[in-house]
């Protein structure tokens, strides 16, 4: 397999990179995500080549399936780089390295940067540990690992998340902050200041509307299908942004709008275009 260190993402300065989350236009394939990225005028792109639920398609996403080798040519055709790749879920059963090979080196040929990874163990030590040891096999692969808080899993906000990332013990380990999952937990900017500024490398944003859900199910069923675009709700994106290090944007927003994918691109990409400039205003450029 022909392995990529990535295509360089530009320098995060005053219009930091945004990429396209696939959970905004899930309907897509991967070849079809990177054009419709492109398209859309997007810096970058996420890849979920682990399906997260059932009723999601079964696409034939990992090795050098024609689909992969397809979502290469894009990639290298339109120069979007890939951000990152998902979803890894560490289990109770997870043996690593027989688990996940394939997976990383399928991003490893496609230029993947990061790895998102939740956390399904109750066992937080041991969750700790397998962090852990997928930082160091993703890092043979140039990569980075980023363990993402949900409200739906074992590691359910930023103080459990923070941790466990910290208990891994391992360079290359990372906690994703999206910003759904940081308001719904009630943390703060001040809670983000906090983190050691080399845990960040990306952040995901969108906009959701107060009053908060009580239920997980309903918890759930925001963050998958009913999000809104970045500046469109209630989370002040713009302190949670400049609470943390000046690094890549993910628009993570699936709306419950029935317009085409490459229309609520194009109006994800606008929303966080100018939630981002708000936010990078009169700031210190900090990178990670």
């Amino acid at each position: 397999m022909r392995f990529s260190s990535g295509r360089p993402l530009p320098d995060p300065g005053p219009a930091r990179p945004i990429a396209l989350a696939p959970l905004t236009v899930l309907e897509l394939s991967p070849p079809e995500l990177v054009a419709c990225a492109a398209g859309a005028g997007f810096d970058a792109v996420g890849l979920r080549l682990i399906r997260a639920t059932a009723q999601e398609p079964l696409r034939p996403t990992l090795g050098q399936t024609p689909m992969i080798r397809e979502t290469r040519l894009r990639l290298d055709d339109t120069g979007v780089a890939l951000l990152d790749i998902e979803v890894l879920r560490l289990r109770p059963e997870t043996v690593v390295r027989d688990d996940f090979g394939a997976f990383l080196e399928t991003g490893a040929y496609l230029g993947a940067r990061h790895v998102l990874v939740t956390g399904n163990d109750p066992d937080h030590g041991r969750l700790a540990d397998n962090l852990g040891e997928l930082a160091g096999f993703a890092g043979e692969f140039a990569m980075s690992v980023h363990l993402e808080p949900m409200p739906w899993t074992d590691v359910r906000d930023l103080a459990e998340a923070a941790l466990i990332v910290r208990g891994s013990a391992t360079a290359g380990t990372g906690l994703l902050v999206d910003a759904l999952h940081y308001d719904r937990s009630l943390c703060t900017p001040e809670d983000l200041r906090m983190l050691p500024a080399d845990w960040t490398r990306y952040v995901q944003i969108c906009d959701a509307v107060l009053p908060r859900p009580t239920s997980i199910d309903e918890l759930r069923r925001q963050g998958r299908t009913a999000r809104l675009y970045p500046g469109e709700g209630d989370i002040d994106l713009v302190s949670m942004l400049r609470a943390l290090p000046t690094v890549p944007v993910s628009v993570e927003a699936p709306v419950e709008w029935n317009a085409p994918a490459p229309v609520r691109a194009r109006a994800a990409l606008r929303a966080a275009r100018r939630v981002v400039a708000r936010a990078d205003a009169d700031r210190p450029q900090l990178s990670a």
